[in-house]
């Protein structure tokens, strides 16, 4: 079965949780995983990304990571991708996200650049 009909068949949702400071991911009403951030002065900082070892390899972890990281775009936030999995997210998709990150880390998330064959 293709992945997107996969996510498009299951009953997921996310929230926003700002009193816990995390984005969460619910599938068919189970927390099933969440990204915890910090605000501060315009920017989010995502520290930690978790997705129950019951919902791995579903998608889960992306469709989180989009959300979130559209969501602070739609507000206007720089993003400081402490989280490993967030880091590696923006690294995979530079074209969409890596003008979010401060200027300071987008080294850091900047996909290396492929080298010719000589």
């Amino acid at each position: 079965m293709h992945r997107a009909t996969e996510l498009e068949q299951m009953n997921v949702e996310i929230r926003d949780n700002r009193d816990d400071e995390r984005y969460e991911i619910w599938k068919d009403g189970e927390l099933a995983g969440f990204v915890q951030y910090r605000l501060h002065d315009g920017r989010i900082t995502f520290t930690h990304t978790e997705i129950d070892p019951e919902h791995e390899g579903a998608g889960l972890g992306s469709q989180l990571a989009r959300t979130a990281l559209d969501d602070a775009r739609l507000r206007q936030l720089a993003v400081l991708p402490v989280c490993p999995f967030i880091a590696d997210f923006i690294r995979r998709h530079p074209d969409q996200y890596l003008d979010l990150v401060v200027p300071s880390m987008r080294d850091e998330v900047t996909p290396p650049v492929q080298s010719s064959p000589g």
